[in-house]
């Protein structure tokens, strides 16, 4: 029994902050979390055309929890998948380096440089500008005048809603209710494969993925 709550206990931390965003899920203080993985799935179109030969046009987000990243070449196929996909992945990643990392401070330092960059570049509407500006400055002075414990509970915080919201995302655009502009179906468009299809593949990824990450972040060693 000793050695099943010694196992368990890493999982602590990471339930409750998954507990708590979903109590708080639609409230002003998940809010910015929400918004802040908007901006990465868009980032993350970008990403994959870039890496395909493509350019990032300009990013957009809106107050609504939208937005829109049009990019100009690169493969289709890929720059559509990489939306949902890519806020998994960067969830995967922000929760195994909150947990296992020794380079916290570092690790946010750099991404909220990396918002800014990316906020001065490309992100063209007023809310996303400010809110780019806003949550770049927040990581940085989280970095720079927060102990490092600050940077690895917002690590393991933005990880968990992260991976949350890319089941969540893909559930409500595709299972809840239907959004003919939503990712799943203009690769169906595409593919000639159903949207749902593509819906369906993406929360079996995130929800494994989730749970891979999970496992790796919190393991022992």
């Amino acid at each position: 029994m000793a050695a099943a709550r010694g196992s368990l206990r890493p999982l602590l931390l990471p339930a409750l902050l998954a507990v708590l965003a979903y109590a708080f899920w639609n409230t002003v203080l998940v809010y910015p979390l929400k918004v802040f993985v908007v901006f990465l799935h868009e980032v993350s179109h970008g990403l994959a055309a870039v890496a395909t030969g493509g350019r990032i046009v300009r990013i957009e987000l809106s107050p609504q929890e939208g937005g829109l990243c049009l990019t100009q070449g690169g493969s289709r196929f890929l720059t559509l998948s990489a939306g949902y996909l890519g806020s998994l992945l960067w969830g995967a990643a922000f929760l195994i380096l909150g947990f296992r990392s020794r380079a916290q401070r570092g690790i946010v330092l750099l991404l909220g440089i990396f918002v800014l960059s990316v906020t001065l570049l490309y992100v063209r509407t007023i809310f996303g500008f400010g809110y780019g500006l806003a949550a770049g400055a927040a990581l940085v002075a989280v970095a720079w005048f927060l102990p490092p414990a600050a940077s690895a509970f917002v690590l393991r915080l933005v990880g968990v809603v992260s991976c949350l919201y890319a089941v969540w995302d893909i559930a409500s655009d595709l299972l809840l209710r239907s959004v003919p502009g939503s990712d799943a179906n203009a690769l169906a468009q595409l593919t000639h494969v159903p949207g749902v299809v593509w819906g369906l593949l993406w929360i079996g990824v995130a929800a494994a993925g989730s749970l891979a990450a999970l496992r790796v972040a919190t393991a022992r060693g």
